[in-house]
């Protein structure tokens, strides 16, 4: 017969790649059941969008196979740990994640919108506020720029779509209507997106920040203890630049960047798939090491983001058979990655967290 000791400690052989210690110690094994030389298990993640889930399933069922087992089941599912405790602003939400970027024009609410979709997709609880006051494009991007929010027990509840909750200023405004505030009205507006929405249980929450180091990025560093901060950028040596910008804000704001993200990186072509580069400046690896934050992926520049973004779909829904939609999985499996890092970082359970280029 197989015994349960002999399965925990052939279990202590598996360690996590990016927590450093193995799975027992971790706490991921539950509800363990033994019966003559059968093994049930479950191995609870910390994200459902674990890049390193079938690895690390495969190295279970061959330890327990090790310690004698001749029928192994194991399920493996998962917990998004929470970051920060004491949010009252935003109580339900594990994971606060900001999208930034030094300039426009970056593609930052495209990476947002496909990014929240692809964790939806791995089965992660997902909310997106659009916080760009004068500018925002999420209605348009997920194709419900008609739709109006309402109200319940003095709570806002937010559109939901793709399997997202959103919440915009784009939804309360009038059609075509223009927002003329100065700043104050900016941080006012921002506090009420976060803290008058019902936004329930969310494993994360991405906050599609405006361009630049203003109103709306501050405040939300303010407001809430972000998780982190992710920044895109394109292969340009202006924007890479300005980014840094922002790095610094949210540096002096004790917000930690959690990765890079270069967009637009290259351009393939459909004929005959020759590769050509588009910009010519500092690609995103080296902007993440100059930082440094984890570099968590390119993402090609694809006639099909556009257009799908304008028809109202994200592109990891319009074309996910296209590389684009492969990037951004793979990019939302990083990004959880590293999210579950800093969790673990941030109760004291991990060592040898610093972040650096991947």
């Amino acid at each position: 017969m197989v015994t349960e000791e002999a399965v925990i400690s052939a279990l202590r052989t598996v360690e996590d790649p990016d927590l450093k210690k193995d799975i027992v110690s971790l706490g991921f094994i539950k509800n363990l059941k033994i019966s003559g030389d059968a093994v049930s298990l479950d191995v609870e993640l910390t994200t459902p969008a674990c890049p390193v889930k079938e690895q690390l399933k495969q190295q279970v069922e061959d330890a327990i196979r090790g310690a004698g087992a001749s029928e192994v089941r194991v399920e493996m599912t998962a917990r998004v740990r929470k970051t920060s405790e004491n949010v009252d602003l935003v109580p339900g939400v594990r994971n606060i994640i900001a999208i930034a970027s030094g300039k426009g024009g970056v593609g930052k609410s495209t990476v947002s919108v496909n990014l929240a979709v692809a964790l939806a997709q791995e089965g992660a609880s997902v909310g997106l506020l659009d916080a760009d006051v004068y500018g925002p494009s999420v209605p348009l991007m997920m194709g419900c720029e008609d739709e109006k929010p309402w109200t319940e027990n003095a709570k806002i509840i937010p559109i939901k779509k793709h399997g997202i909750s959103m919440m915009s200023l784009g939804f309360l405004l009038e059609d075509g209507q223009a927002v003329l505030w100065r700043g104050p009205m900016v941080a006012g507006t921002v506090k009420q997106l976060l803290g008058d929405v019902a936004w329930g249980e969310l494993d994360y929450l991405l906050v599609d920040l405006p361009p630049g180091t203003g109103d709306a990025p501050m405040s939300l560093a303010q407001l809430v203890p972000l998780t982190g901060v992710v920044i895109v950028a394109t292969p340009q040596d202006v924007a890479a630049n300005i980014a840094i910008k922002s790095v610094l804000l949210f540096k002096r704001l004790n917000a930690p960047i959690v990765g890079v993200i270069e967009n637009m990186s290259h351009f393939v072509c459909p004929s005959c798939g020759e590769t050509t580069k588009i910009f010519s400046g500092r690609e995103g690896t080296d902007l993440a090491a100059s930082i440094p934050a984890p570099f968590l992926g390119s993402v090609p520049l694809d006639p099909a983001i556009s257009e799908s973004g304008d028809d109202g779909q994200p592109s990891i829904v319009a074309f996910p058979d296209r590389p684009q939609a492969a990037r951004f999985r793979e990019i939302a499996k990083e990004l959880a990655r590293e999210v579950s890092k800093h969790a673990y970082a941030e109760k004291g359970l991990v060592r040898d967290l610093e972040q650096s280029p991947r």
